[in-house]
Formats: structure tokens, C-alpha cells, sequence
């Protein structure tokens, strides 16, 4: 994988780009997981009975759906990761960017329910160990 880094400037421009494909990718992993919960059940319920079986057909329709879905969530993350985009948590749309402070390579992070990046962390560090960006470094 090759490294992407931005600068806070370009790392907004990027978030407001991104906004509409993350959003979805959010919902899409939602869909998903709603899907996997029915299939969950629904392999339970059907253990032993026919392919004719109503609840064996919803089944089947629902692993193919699954299947659709996660073609287009292969498909999304693979379009974000491909502009250098690191997607940490599709669940809230958290994404990060690699950055430089100083000579320290760090991840400005992001999700669509921020106006604008406003965060940074460590490379081992993560969302809980988000710091707030000092003004200078917004502008």
C-alpha cells in the first residue's frame, strides 16, 4: 500500500468530497449487518428442511442479497482506500488520513458528523485517543 499524506486543507477538501460514498458505506454496512442477523435466524429455523421450504427460499434470496452487498461494500472501500483514505469504522464513517507534524507521521481523523477535520492521533493510537487540532494547524 502506498502512503497518501495531507495536509489539513487537503484532508477537508477530501472529507467534503468523500462525504456522500462515506455516508452510503455507512448505511450499506448497516444493510449488511441487518442481512446477517435474518440469515443468522434463518439458518436456525431451516436446519433439515426442504429447498421448497418458504423460509429455506427467503434464505437463499437473502444470502444472494448479502452477497450484492458486499460486492458494493468491497467496491466502496476499495474507491476510498485507492485515494489514500484509511477507513477505521464503518459503523459512525470513521476515516483517516496520514498526515506529517513535524517528522511524525500521524492520522488527522474524520467522521461525516463533523463539519471539518478537527482531530489528529497517533498511528497506535485511535478515536479514543483523538486530540483536538491546534488553530494554527486549521488554517
Amino acid at each position: 500500500m502506498r502512503i497518501t499524506l495531507f495536509t489539513v486543507e487537503e484532508a477537508n477538501r477530501m472529507a467534503a468530497e468523500i462525504r456522500p460514498a462515506v455516508e452510503h458505506l455507512v448505511r450499506t454496512r448497516a444493510e449488511y449487518a441487518r442481512l446477517q442477523s435474518r440469515i443468522a435466524a434463518l439458518s436456525l429455523a431451516t436446519a433439515g428442511a426442504t429447498d421448497s421450504n418458504p423460509d429455506a427460499l427467503e434464505l437463499k434470496q437473502l444470502e444472494e442479497k448479502r452477497n450484492t452487498v458486499a460486492e458494493l461494500l468491497r467496491r466502496g472501500l476499495q474507491s476510498l482506500q485507492g485515494r489514500g483514505i484509511v477507513v477505521k469504522d464503518l459503523e459512525r464513517g470513521l476515516v483517516d488520513f496520514y498526515s506529517l507534524a513535524g517528522d511524525r507521521l500521524i492520522f488527522l481523523c474524520w467522521h461525516p458528523g463533523e463539519p471539518e477535520v478537527g482531530h489528529w492521533h497517533k498511528l497506535e493510537g485511535g478515536f479514543a485517543n483523538r486530540q483536538p487540532l491546534n488553530r494554527s494547524e486549521r488554517e
